[in-house]
């Protein structure tokens, strides 16, 4: 392992291999990743793995878009396959005011270049026939985005970073960073690493390694349900994938895995995990299912999709889902602290972290961002926000799950 390195990015998740990408393709191949366990060991390897380009905001969208792009860009030049899958989505509308919002939003994607048609329920029918569609008002279509197997993604970026000059240490826990003589020294357990640059991309981790530097970053850790289930007739007949499913409604998003549904959930009332400090024993772990916080959304998705009613379930995942007070990641230098800069706090890692990861690394290299993305900026909260508010604030964005800002 490298003792003296221009950057140490921390975390070998779909960000931190995202960031360690796009540095060393933009120059900086001084680079190491250090992760405390394998690739993928956090909250990635539990992902589904969607990407999708829908979003209320375009510059959010820009992300979305950046991380499909810059995934296929590593699968061919490392060779290593990230198994994109262009499904297309649908976030259907259970309102005629969700209807209106998904036409305010079309200047946007044609801005941006992004296919995007708000289209009939008969349309949906065609393209999903498992929707139940008498109560809708149509749906939002992206037809070019889909998902993608979260490992093979990090595992194509780590490769092609590789091949470009970085180095990828795993087995490396870090335990402690400190600033001294204007260069970051990061104790880990097979040595101190001195770099000019640290990227904490550690997720809900990155809240412990920065508190003794005197820095409160509001990061906390929720469960969050997947089931996936059986086969279902209705897609084994089909010879081809089925759109990914958005409902407001129903709370949840549900994609095809295999010739089954995979239903991610989001609760009225959401369970925390790790408040008062991250086990230090925690490695690639899920926690018992809670079948019962899911009684209310499953009925909804049993309307929404008839055929998920009938099929058996297979697995259940409840595993940790990093947040930020608003929801949306924390990029961008910590003020106060020269060379720390921060890529974390992502819920959405796998849609947002490949396109998160070049706004940075051009942040990073040419002292600015690709656009002008306040929103995420690290700085955003201050340094005063106390756990309860934050939690509370927490509590609030996952309350609200695909819910749209009431804005035209």
């Amino acid at each position: 392992m490298k003792s003296d390195v221009q950057v140490a990015v921390i975390g070998g998740g779909i960000v931190g291999a995202s960031t360690l990408y796009w540095l060393t393709k933009l120059g900086w191949t001084d680079c190491l990743l250090l992760e405390r366990r394998e690739l993928t060991s956090g909250s990635t390897w539990h992902a589904a793995g969607n990407t999708t380009y829908f979003g209320p905001y375009a510059e959010m969208t820009q992300l979305f878009a950046g991380s499909i792009r810059t995934y296929l860009q590593a699968e061919r030049e490392s060779g290593h396959s990230v198994d994109f899958h262009q499904t297309g989505s649908l976030r259907v509308a259970t309102t005629q005011r969700e209807r209106e919002l998904f036409h305010s939003y079309e200047k946007q994607y044609e801005s941006l270049g992004i296919p995007y048609f708000v289209v009939e329920n008969e349309t949906i029918r065609e393209l999903h026939p498992c929707i139940r569609t008498d109560d809708l008002f149509g749906a939002a279509h992206t037809p070019t985005d889909g998902h993608v197997d979260p490992t093979g993604a990090t595992h194509a970026l780590a490769k092609a970073a590789r091949k470009l000059g970085a180095q990828v240490q795993r087995q490396c826990p870090v335990e402690s960073i400190r600033f001294e003589n204007d260069l970051w020294h990061v104790e880990t357990e097979s040595g101190c690493v001195v770099a000019q640059h640290v990227v904490m991309a550690a997720s809900f981790w990155t809240r412990e390694l920065l508190q003794p530097l005197g820095l409160n970053i509001p990061l906390y850790a929720t469960q969050h349900h997947e089931v996936i289930t059986e086969s279902v007739t209705e897609l084994e007949s089909l010879d081809y994938e089925v759109p990914a499913l958005r409902d407001s409604y129903v709370s949840c998003s549900v994609r095809q895995e295999k010739r089954g549904f995979l239903a991610g959930f989001y609760e009225t009332d959401p369970v925390f995990w790790g408040v008062d400090g991250i086990p230090r024993n925690f490695t690639e772990e899920l926690f018992p299912p809670e079948m019962d916080r899911l009684t209310v959304a499953f009925e909804r998705l049993m309307h929404r999709l008839p055929a998920f009613s009938e099929a058996g379930i297979r697995t259940v995942n409840n595993g940790p889902m990093c947040w930020t007070p608003d929801g949306l990641p924390l990029l961008g230098p910590v003020p106060g602290h020269r060379g720390l800069w921060m890529a974390s706090g992502f819920n959405v890692g796998i849609g947002t972290g490949g396109g998160s990861a070049e706004f940075l690394a051009h942040w990073m290299i040419n002292g600015k961002p690709l656009f002008d993305l306040p929103i995420v900026h690290a700085d955003r909260f201050g340094n005063n926000i106390g756990t309860h508010d934050a939690i509370e604030s927490i509590k609030s964005c996952y309350r609200r799950g695909y819910q749209l800002p009431d804005r035209i």
